[in-house]
């Protein structure tokens, strides 16, 4: 076992940060002027990029990536997987001689070439349609990873269908910067050039011991525990949550923030989580096209991290049943090239009404869209999460908190907001104060609350991409901002129209915001009244990415068109589906292999006490061995049945339907017969002699760390 003090690292963030990143700084050093101010054009100002600047790029990032030791590129894609892909190709090309050059081309630097058809595609490539392509990204910095030149990359068909999960995050950013933009320049803010999401996503994750891991095969196979009786002791004192960390976990820590910084990645807050061996990560904000790859980075990352002080990093939603699991809170914002948050309130009317305007767009959005808001966050993983006690409920809605939403409430009805320890400022015809960045309470209820200058989407689960609810939310935002910029564009009065805007906007979209109990049921039968949706599993909420409307906005923002839309559907529910059958199968391996002959084992031995005292003394009582025999014996009674209906209920699903009836049936069907499954191995757990059960505990899982 290794616990690694990092005594022997060097932590000093100044010096280390952004070491292995080819970053603007290297690129300032090591280009002619002109081929760095053409690229940062390109970048800045959306600009095509010239092969020849291309070329002279390429051979400095060749040089720099060289020195550092690397020998290989590869261009460094987010395939519909969910996880990062990557093909290296080395540096050296031939010579005569037969010795090699070490070479790197500007053409080699902008595309490759992997196969498409052997990714996710929902039906946009049929086999025999191999080719696919991966295209440069130079917004986001190419990096050094285990000694490989990594180059950030979109990837897409030979027919340029998006493949990928870069391409629409990057569409929705043009899409959201264009219709941003025009609101600006209609509030007199002509020196704004660009309007950029910025993301800060928190990253939960579990630690566990490593030889633990290692027999556990529900884990390994699947990321989360199939079986698992209580323990004694879980989270129920509180005393985890932001306690002090253990020395093994510290020096994780300490070399995950090292690997993190050299690569430019802003880690800055790490802290014990609530569930025993639970810990976050919190990174600062970055333009959301570099958030999504740092998060890719970061999950890779802490996983390389884990494995060398022989701990694994696991990131599914819900690893362990009965204590709390792992999200990613998606922290949102817009903020222009000139420095401005447009999500803070500002100091002066103007400044209010522009802040209200994007308030009131964004809550439109969200109230417009709550199911793809809903689909962007669904998997078969983070079904186990949703609407427990760590996680926001299933239903959509906005927190603002009480004083922000009676400022709203007094827009609504036209009406003066009293305000007796603030100056007044004036919003047209309402009065409205300067709003302070944290003058509420936070709500952890809420999927989607704001907490004084940016909203934190906390519905997401830990092991997903960033990059589908941010595509929502760019597409939807840009989508409701463009209809107001329309209205207000051809507004005789601007002032009087942007009040009568922002007031029939939050008039019409006040049924999502809430700012009570997401956990109280009440809010569920509150929630229907207003009409707003409960898609409670992942099966419920994808049929939604069909509905008309949704099609018509990516197709009306250019960000998908209705064939990659349809294709994302198909994959959600193939992957849906092929994750319940890995975990049945799993469990049913486990019973038949692992469970059932322990159960056997012990209850021979417990049989043999029987025999032994019956020999020695008939008079002595054997009513505790019996009474524990008879209950061993019901239980595996039970597990071999339901291990069969598990293996039946795989049976009946009609492979040869459609994706969403095959999707239904197995919610309805298996997970059910897994659920009796998994009851019935439990309680075997809690019968059967320690040294007979054939993997840790969760006690031994939780507290090894």
């Amino acid at each position: 076992m290794n616990d690694r003090e990092g005594a022997d690292i060097v932590a000093n963030p100044c010096e280390l940060f952004g070491e292995n990143v080819f970053d603007d700084s290297v690129m300032q050093k090591r280009l002619p002027k002109e081929t760095y101010k053409a690229l940062k054009r390109t970048t800045e100002e959306g600009r095509s990029l010239d092969p020849a600047v291309a070329g002279v790029v390429a051979n400095a990032m060749k040089d720099w990536a060289i020195e550092k030791g690397a020998t290989h590129y590869t261009h460094w894609f987010q395939p519909m997987t969910g996880v990062t892909a990557e093909k290296h190709d080395a540096f050296i090309s031939p010579k005569a001689d037969g010795k090699v050059l070490l070479e790197f081309s500007g053409k080699e630097l902008v595309r490759g070439e992997p196969d498409a058809s052997s990714f996710p595609s929902g039906g946009l490539r049929a086999t025999f349609e191999a080719r696919g392509y991966t295209a440069w990204d130079p917004t986001s910095f190419a990096f050094i990873k285990e000694g490989t030149l990594c180059i950030p990359t979109a990837f897409c068909s030979y027919g340029g269908q998006a493949l990928d999960k870069k391409t629409p995050l990057l569409r929705s950013m043009q899409a959201l910067n264009k219709q941003a933009v025009r609101i600006l320049k209609l509030f007199g803010n002509n020196d704004v050039k660009r309007v950029v999401p910025t993301v800060g996503p928190e990253q939960e994750y579990f630690l566990v011991d490593k030889d633990m891991y290692r027999q556990r095969p529900d884990l390994m196979t699947t990321g989360r525990t199939l079986y698992g009786a209580k323990p004694p002791k879980g989270q129920e004192l509180d005393d985890h949550y932001f306690g002090v960390i253990k020395p093994r976990v510290q020096a994780f820590m300490k070399e995950l923030n090292v690997e993190l910084w050299k690569l430019g990645v802003l880690c800055k807050t790490e802290h014990n989580e609530v569930a025993p061996a639970q810990h976050e990560m919190a990174p600062i904000f970055s333009t959301v096209n570099i958030a999504t790859d740092h998060n890719q980075l970061t999950m890779d990352i802490m996983k390389r991290v884990a494995d060398r002080h022989n701990l694994v990093c696991l990131l599914h939603e819900k690893p362990f049943g009965g204590v709390n699991g792992s999200g990613k809170h998606n922290n949102y914002a817009l903020s222009t090239d000139t420095g401005v948050n447009l999500l803070d309130p500002g100091d002066t009317p103007s400044e209010n009404a522009q802040f209200l305007l994007f308030l009131s767009a964004i809550i439109a959005s969200v109230d417009d869209y709550q199911d793809l808001m809903r689909i962007s966050v669904a998997s078969a993983a983070n079904d186990h999460r949703l609407g427990a006690n760590e996680a926001p409920p299933a239903i959509v809605s906005i927190f603002l908190g009480d004083e922000l939403n009676a400022i709203i409430e007094s827009i609504v009805k036209a009406a003066k907001y009293e305000s007796h320890e603030r100056d007044q400022m004036k919003l047209g015809v309402h009065i409205l104060p300067k709003f302070p960045k944290d003058s509420t309470d936070r709500n952890r209820t809420s999927p989607f609350a704001f907490t004084g200058n940016k909203f934190e989407f906390r519905s997401l689960g830990s092991s997903q991409s960033i990059s589908g609810p941010n595509v929502v939310l760019n597409t939807a935002i840009a989508d409701t901002l463009q209809k107001m910029a329309d209205q207000l564009e051809a507004a005789d009065d601007l002032t009087s129209a942007v009040d009568a805007l922002i007031r029939k906007t939050l008039s019409d979209h006040m049924r999502i915001i809430f700012n009570g109990n997401g956990y109280d049921a009440s809010w569920v039968v509150e929630a229907e009244k207003r009409g707003l949706l409960n898609l409670r599993t992942t099966v419920d909420a994808l049929p939604y990415y069909l509905k008309k409307k949704n099609l018509d906005l990516f197709e009306r923002q250019k960000v998908f068109t209705n064939e990659e839309v349809k294709s994302r559907y198909e994959i959600h529910l193939e992957n849906y589906v092929k994750v319940i059958d890995i975990e049945a199968l799993s469990m049913v391996d486990i019973a038949r292999h692992l469970i059932l002959p322990a159960a056997i084992a012990y209850s021979k031995e417990v049989a043999k006490e029987v025999e032994l005292k019956k020999a020695v003394c008939p008079t002595l009582s054997v009513e505790v061995e019996a009474d524990l025999l008879t209950a061993i014996s019901d239980q595996m009674s039970k597990l071999y049945k339901a291990t069969a209906a598990v293996e039946k209920a795989l049976s009946d699903i009609p492979r040869d339907a459609d994706a969403l009836k095959q999707a239904q049936d197995t919610r309805d069907k298996v997970i059910a017969a897994m659920n009796d499954l998994r009851t019935a191995g439990d309680t075997l757990e809690t019968l059967v002699g320690k040294k007979y059960w054939p993997m840790p505990t969760y006690q031994d899982l939780l507290m090894s760390v």
